[in-house]
């Protein structure tokens, strides 16, 4: 998954409730916000309390879920900061000095809901650019779903193995490098050299799903990176990652959020198979034949989600703008309520 989020940016959330509110909750800010950001992206946000100091981590449009470098309230007032470390370089291209700037996001409460403005400061100094988001207060997750009782309806075959049928890029302005050749899905992102990159389109399910079982297979080349994102929100890795230490970001992990048990993943050029079930805020992903995660709980979206919004209905996608890939035998079976 790439990485959109600049490292070390700085966040600050600004809360305004009620007395009577915040005596209710004790402190308000406390918990899991889903972001709706512009331009149809998505982030989250949350804040922990931890032995007597507070704490959080936030998603911004893409990339990994990040910790943020410290977290206070004043007043009515919630402060959440992070540092972007700034290069000053001589003409030579020679780094001669080192700061630190911040983004400023500033939000206010009511209820369950958030809206806030961002302020980020350009590299130079001289200017910032300003934006609007807002949010919505993530509920507790429920339990964890009964998997032997789950009922299922009748399996959906999503691709035919012929054609391009049920399916269509999520920007329809992107480049589409997908084509189907002998019964697979493939992806062929090319790039020709001395030009600019041209950005490539994910391919995304024309149907939206509740909760199901996805069945499908992958073919993943040397340094392959795609992802299969469950309901558009949530990221199943792929990628060629075989003999690499146990990560959050390695085949068959949640990206980011959760890492597999074990390593189950095959070298690169083998057809590996996933057996995906999402129910009830939980996922279960089976990898190979073998259990990498078991009915682990979601706390929020991933990055490059198609919205924030964890119970809307909504698309498989394949990640498609990274490198080549090839998918087969995609059947998706929905769990009946």
């Amino acid at each position: 998954m790439k990485t959109f989020f600049r490292l070390g940016a700085a966040f600050m959330a600004i809360a305004t409730v009620s007395g009577s509110a915040y005596a209710a909750e004790g402190n308000p800010f406390i918990g899991r916000w889903a972001l709706d950001l512009p331009n149809n992206g998505a982030g989250w946000l949350e804040v922990i309390q931890r032995e007597g100091y507070l704490d959080g981590s936030i998603l911004w449009y893409g990339g990994s879920v990040v910790p943020v470098d410290s977290v206070y309230v004043d007043g009515d007032t919630l402060y959440v900061t992070r540092l972007r470390p700034v290069e000053r370089k001589d003409p030579a291209g020679n780094v001669i000095r080192k700061q630190t700037y911040t983004e400023i996001l500033s939000c206010t409460v009511s209820g369950d809901t958030l809206a806030g403005s961002r302020i980020n400061p350009a590299p130079t100094g001289n200017a910032v650019e300003k934006s609007a988001f807002t949010g919505k207060r993530i509920p507790p997750l429920p339990l964890k779903p009964d998997l032997t009782a789950l009922k299922f309806g009748k399996p959906i075959k999503l691709f035919n193995g012929r054609n391009l049928k049920g399916w269509t890029l999520t920007d329809p302005h992107a480049a589409n490098g997908w084509r189907v050749e002998k019964g697979l899905l493939i992806n062929d992102p090319k790039q020709v050299e001395g030009q600019p990159k041209k950005h490539y389109g994910n391919l995304r399910t024309e149907q939206e799903f509740e909760d199901f079982n996805l069945k499908l297979e992958v073919n993943v080349p040397p340094n392959g990176n795609s992802g299969i994102y469950l309901r558009g929100i949530y990221e199943v890795q792929v990628a060629d990652t075989f003999g690499k230490p146990i990560d959050a970001h390695n085949m068959g992990g949640i990206y980011s959020r959760i890492r597999p048990v074990i390593a189950a993943e095959k070298p690169a050029g083998e057809w590996q198979s996933f057996d995906i079930t999402l129910a009830d805020r939980h996922v279960t992903v089976k990898l190979n034949g073998q259990t990498i995660i078991d009915n682990a709980p979601l706390q929020g979206c991933t990055g490059g989600a198609l919205w924030s919004d964890e119970f809307k209905p909504g698309p498989i996608y394949l990640q498609g703008d990274h490198t080549g890939i090839q998918y087969r035998n995609i059947v998706l079976t929905p769990i009946v309520r």
